[in-house]
């Protein structure tokens, strides 16, 4: 079974989505709604490792390195200023759809497995890493025209 594979992960694509919240939040804490905002939204990510406790003591984990790549690949260091800002936006929302996907995948599984613990824990995260991702996509759109016209 390779679920395992996805578990570990789910597993580090989460801890470097806690990682790259609170990093934006600290560099753009004069937006007037990032900083709180990417912090509740790392709070939430926080919690998601722990519901994946239980899950990887019954199925176990295989960490890689992949969501660390994926990570150093988006952000390069603190940005400043409205193109920054809107940057980061998107490396944030490219990093939520990465876990999206992975939640996904993992309730297929669950599916299949008829897991019932591993399939609610996949919905209730994969609900509110959707809300997440939402958010980002709002935010960009605001922040769009402001850092690509204004000068």
């Amino acid at each position: 079974m390779n679920i395992g594979t996805y578990l570990g992960l789910i597993h580090g694509s989460e801890e470097c989505l806690v990682d790259a919240l609170t990093r934006v939040a600290e560099h753009h804490g004069d937006e007037p709604d990032i900083k709180e905002t990417c912090l509740l939204l790392a709070s939430w990510s926080s919690k998601h490792l722990e519901h994946l406790k239980p899950l990887v003591e019954h199925y176990s984990e295989h960490r890689n390195a992949e969501p660390a790549h994926l990570e150093q690949a988006l952000f390069h260091g603190p940005r400043r200023g409205s193109l920054a800002l809107l940057r980061d936006l998107h490396d944030l929302w490219l990093m939520t759809n990465e876990v999206q996907l992975c939640w996904t995948v993992l309730e297929q599984a669950a599916q299949a497995l008829r897991d019932d613990e591993l399939e609610r824990v996949c919905q209730e995260c994969g609900k509110e890493t959707k809300r997440q991702t939402a958010f980002f996509l709002s935010r960009i759109k605001q922040a769009a025209p402001q850092a690509l016209i204004v000068a």
